[in-house]
């Protein structure tokens, strides 16, 4: 019982001595909130971009790879001179689906914009649209659904027929509660008839979320605005083992399309989705530590910060401490009276900076992800943080304290 009431009284004095100095009290709370919400603030977006990649090639599955032009024009050789690798042609991604006879789904792929404007009657988007050709198994490889309507016809594709798959977002926006199937739309300059709707999947889904449309492959090569497009051919394997004896023959079959004798290597790349998220993820881990780096160079300022502040206090109130020794307290009793009052003011301070980081950090994630993230680890360690600063901080101050002279104490002015 007596620790319990000794506890309780160091408690009640230290939050008097709060509640007495509310302005310094306020200061002190307020460096250590910005520590933690720069530290919170960082982990939750960072939380919010890990989600965001995440979800974004989970579609994918760890059983596809996409076929490419290599470095997509973008590397350097020769001294210095710019090295170009050979577009992948449209015969090429189709000789390579026609001949290839594993048991896998194959799309052909063509990027034609990112930026256009989708218009229906007085209605139109922002001009962020993402415009790409695909075939048939689009949808499959994906992992999209449709939502009402149908995929693309053999005809459709075969001719290049103006129909389009449109995202949820552009139904949202132009068709309120309209149906839209069969209806004309203007996709940049061109005109094309609705043939089905996606099933919404949010921004995580993807770079454009649901704010994309997917036109037959062959009409995006007749209105892609480059003279020398080059297809990119995602191969969906039919399971994880089966993978890298696919990626083998896949390999072995592009080279022969593509004329490469034994001595040439390789004009074409294959990634693996399952090689892009694990990359991506090593790339967050790198971000994760640099923000978390961040965070605790930000919390010791916030430490030193404490620390000078509890000496003032230690300081302004000698005459009491030299009171309060000569009534009997001993110097464990006035050591963790400064120490709860350290570790009261962190904790102020670290649930304002909790609360401020979370709120800064998910305004960049849902930006991102489109979704609330909370790191329920990072808050817990956020929360112990801010206990040890208070320790750590109010320690030295304390024990200057609890050494003061009782006599000298009451001397001093």
């Amino acid at each position: 019982m007596p620790v319990k009431t000794t506890l309780r009284e160091n408690i009640s004095i230290a939050m008097q001595s709060i509640a007495g100095n509310r302005l310094r009290t306020s200061l002190t709370s307020l460096i250590i909130a910005i520590g933690i919400m720069a530290l919170v603030g960082i982990l939750t977006a960072i939380e919010g971009i890990k989600q965001f990649t995440n979800d974004a090639f989970a579609n994918l599955g760890a059983n596809s790879f996409t076929i490419q032009n290599r470095g997509a024009g973008l590397n350097f050789g020769n001294g210095g001179h710019r090295k170009v690798y050979p577009s992948i042609k449209y015969d090429q991604a189709q000789r390579f689906k026609k001949l290839f006879t594993l048991p896998v789904l194959t799309s052909i792929d063509l990027n034609v914009s990112g930026t256009a404007v989708v218009k229906y009657g007085n209605e139109k988007t922002n001009p962020n649209i993402s415009v790409s050709g695909s075939n048939e198994n689009y949808l499959n490889i994906s992992g999209y659904k449709l939502a009402f309507g149908r995929n693309f016809s053999f005809s459709e594709l075969e001719h290049g027929e103006s129909v389009v798959l449109i995202g949820n977002e552009i139904k949202t926006k132009l068709f309120k509660r309209e149906d839209p199937i069969n209806k004309l739309i203007f996709v940049g300059n061109n005109k094309f008839r609705i043939v089905g709707v996606l099933a919404s999947k949010g921004s995580s889904a993807g770079f454009g979320g649901d704010k994309f449309c997917i036109i037959p492959v062959l009409k995006a090569k007749q209105i892609n605005a480059s003279t020398n497009p080059s297809f990119t051919i995602t191969v969906k394997a039919a399971s994880p083992d089966a993978i890298d004896a696919t990626i083998g023959e896949a390999t072995s079959l592009f080279r022969n399309i593509r004329d490469l004798n034994i001595a040439n290597a390789d004009n074409f790349e294959i990634e693996r989705s399952d090689s892009v998220s694990k990359e991506l993820s090593g790339n967050i881990a790198g971000i994760t530590i640099a923000g978390f780096a961040i965070g605790i160079i930000t919390l010791l300022g916030a430490a030193i910060g404490l620390m000078n502040i509890m000496l003032v206090s230690v300081t302004e109130r000698t005459r009491e401490i030299g009171l309060r020794k000569a009534l009997g307290a001993t110097p464990s009793v006035i050591r963790k009276q400064f120490l709860i009052e350290a570790i009261v003011i962190c904790l102020i301070g670290g649930f304002g900076g909790i609360f401020l980081g979370m709120v800064i950090g998910n305004l960049i994630a849902v930006q991102i992800s489109g979704t609330f993230v909370a790191p329920w680890l990072w808050l817990f360690f956020a929360i112990v943080l801010c206990t040890l600063i208070g320790l750590v901080s109010g320690f030295y101050p304390a024990n200057k304290a609890s050494r003061l002279d009782p006599v000298e104490a009451l001397r001093y002015e």
